[in-house]
């Protein structure tokens, strides 16, 4: 196991022994001679352990300027392995030094063999309490997921195509863009994409591109190290070292701050990365795939997305039809969210009659599986009967059919005139609901607030 170790000690010959010992065992030294150099060094570069001197001024045997330097180094870098050596050991001293956070104790002179032993003991300590913690946080992510698997339920033959594709390219480590309305199940999708994959061993890791600010991108992604900025009070794991070696899915990736692409950007392109605050380079070793319900060629051309990041994301496009092209789906799906709400709510076994049957295939679902899962849970919570009638899965009595535009002459209205007419139209057919009109148009929410902006204005 190969490390780099930092050693601060005011004498050049342990520096120069330590080193050359360090070096014959395959490991990095960095070497400093004060506790203001060892900070600085911290502060700059990323470290695997360090070994400091108790004594760095002559005549001074209290062991007093390595233990202030030791609570430091605790302070900022709580899981940092530290050694501690001196050649005034005394019972004492070795107390207070483990009291104030020292993972050990050596006594100069030192045997090598000795020494290296402590050294990889606490790397694999240290490596192991790491991979801990990353458990802990892949586990809080999966746990904000939705357990959806048991809803790959299809018989139409788009979703067999779309299915077919993911299992072409599963084994792969290409990239994939996963397209699709709002409640189509693209994160759904991405799972399985990652179920079939090499990396399913370990899981996959989420990030909801729309709902990471700005200011705080790169520490979300990549991580910071304690004291990076003023709220960095500890360590932050970013999602690229999370997801290493696994999946990392970037859902609504059309969300991603324009300030921020180019960032994202260069660690796609280059594999690597640094935490805010450190300068050591890291591997990402990552299969991306990423999801969108809006049109990424028009945001480009809206100026809202970069040309070359849409290019490095979708080497392979999936577009996920929506529920409405999908008629040998929906009493499926339907029978799945009710029994599965049936489960939930511990309630008598109920069917859907004739009628209901019916009426779920003639609505237009613009808000799909999603909506689905709604109306079929609702429908199970309200309904009194033995089975779900079309009064239980009150669905919206309004047609769902999109107003067309008034026929006056189109071909020679001017295209501004027309698009305004069609954002407004869409907008009142949705009852208001921007982010529904938006993407039935396939705009993002923010690209349609912007050209209904420009309309209103002109």
């Amino acid at each position: 196991m190969s490390a780099s170790i930092l050693i601060a000690d005011d004498d050049e010959g342990i520096l120069h022994a330590l080193s050359l010992m360090l070096l014959e065992a395959g490991h990095v030294a960095t070497t400093v001679l004060t506790p203001a150099d060892t900070l600085i060094q911290l502060r700059q570069c990323e470290f695997d352990l360090v070994i400091i001197d108790l004594n760095f001024s002559l005549d001074t045997t209290s062991g007093a300027e390595g233990l202030s330097l030791l609570k430091s180094i605790k302070q900022l870098y709580e899981h940092l392995p530290v050694l501690v050596m001196t050649g005034w050991g005394s019972v004492e001293i070795a107390v207070q030094a483990m009291q104030n956070g020292a993972n050990d104790f050596i006594k100069k002179p030192w045997e090598n063999e000795r020494l290296l032993s402590i050294i990889t003991n606490q790397l694999t300590l240290a490596n192991t309490t790491l991979n801990a913690r990353k458990l802990r946080e892949c586990n809080a992510l999966l746990n904000q997921q939705i357990d959806d698997n048991d809803l790959m339920v299809s018989d139409s033959p788009a979703i067999q195509h779309v299915l077919n594709t993911l299992n072409r390219v599963a084994l792969s480590d290409i990239d994939v863009l996963i397209t699709g309305e709002n409640g189509t199940g693209k994160s759904m999708f991405a799972r399985y994409l990652h179920a079939q994959s090499s990396r399913k061993t370990l899981p996959m890791i989420s990030v909801n591109m729309g709902a990471v600010a700005d200011n705080l991108f790169e520490s979300e992604m990549f991580g910071h190290v304690k004291g990076a900025f003023t709220d960095a009070k500890n360590h932050r794991i970013g999602r690229f070292e999370l997801a290493e070696k696994s999946s990392l899915f970037l859902d609504e990736v059309a969300n991603t701050p324009l300030s921020q692409q180019g960032k994202l950007l260069r660690v796609l392109e280059e594999r690597q990365f640094e935490k805010v605050g450190a300068s050591k380079t890291q591997h990402a070793d990552i299969r991306l795939i990423c999801a969108t319900n809006a049109d990424l060629k028009q945001a480009v051309s809206d100026g809202a997305f970069r040309q070359d990041l849409l290019y490095r994301i979708n080497t392979i496009e999936v577009c996920i039809p929506p529920l409405r092209e999908r008629q040998l789906d929906i009493i499926p799906l339907a029978r799945k969210f009710l029994h599965k709400a049936i489960e939930k709510y511990k309630g008598p076994a109920v069917e859907l009659d004739n009628k209901a049957k019916q009426a779920l295939l003639e609505y237009g679902w613009p808000g799909n599986v999603r909506e689905l899962s709604h109306v079929m849970e609702r429908a199970h919570i309200l309904g009194q009967q033995p089975t779900v009638t079309v009064a239980d899965l009150n669905l919206p009595t309004h047609s769902r059919t999109i107003t067309p535009i008034p026929n006056s002459d189109d071909t020679l209205r001017p295209l501004e005139e027309l698009e305004h007419e069609i954002l407004k139209s869409r907008l009142a057919y949705f009852d208001g609901d921007a982010v529904a009109a938006a993407t039935s148009l396939g705009l993002s929410r923010s690209t349609f607030y912007r050209r209904l902006s420009k309309a209103n204005n002109d």
